[in-house]
């Protein structure tokens, strides 16, 4: 039996229960067919890239599970005929990360307070924006405007 990665997008009008259904129903697939299911994750309703079946949102759900190709067969038939699942990808893992995975671990630094954003650096004086706001450009010279060319040529003649 292999490892899989397993993650489905269900439609944004279903409810959360709902979901947690089919991910039951998903998992005694795969356990009725000798698998196994290793981590479950449920990332909650987030935005679409584009609209998906007049959709713009969508429940993720991640399954790491192992299974032989029968039943990973068994499973993809099944998912492709409810009707409630926008998309859903299979792919072959080496093995199971231990712990959160990066989305999971993604929404716990998304939901920290207000005071601990420890993803960002110290902006600093708060007052430096980086220059005067009203003043102009200055014009460019023909040596600026040169200077890219050259760099160019050098770079093609090496």
């Amino acid at each position: 039996m292999r490892l899989y990665e397993s993650v489905f997008i269900a439609r944004q009008d279903v409810s959360t229960q709902l979901v947690e259904s089919l991910t039951k129903d998903f998992s005694a697939i795969i356990e009725n067919g000798g698998g196994k299911i290793h981590k479950h994750e449920y990332w909650g309703l987030r935005a679409l890239a584009y609209r998906v079946k007049k959709n713009r949102k969508g429940h993720y759900v991640m399954l790491n599970i192992e299974a032989d190709n029968d039943t990973l067969r068994e499973y993809e038939r099944i998912m492709g005929l409810n009707e409630d699942i926008l998309r859903f990808m299979n792919i072959s893992i080496e093995e199971v990360e231990e712990g959160p995975s990066v989305m999971m671990q993604a929404q716990k630094a998304e939901r920290s307070p207000r005071g601990e954003r420890s993803d960002r650096g110290d902006r600093g004086d708060r007052g430096d924006r980086g220059g005067d706001r009203d003043a102009k450009p200055a014009p460019a010279s023909d040596a600026d405007s040169e200077a890219p060319a050259e760099t160019a040529t050098k770079a093609d003649g090496e």
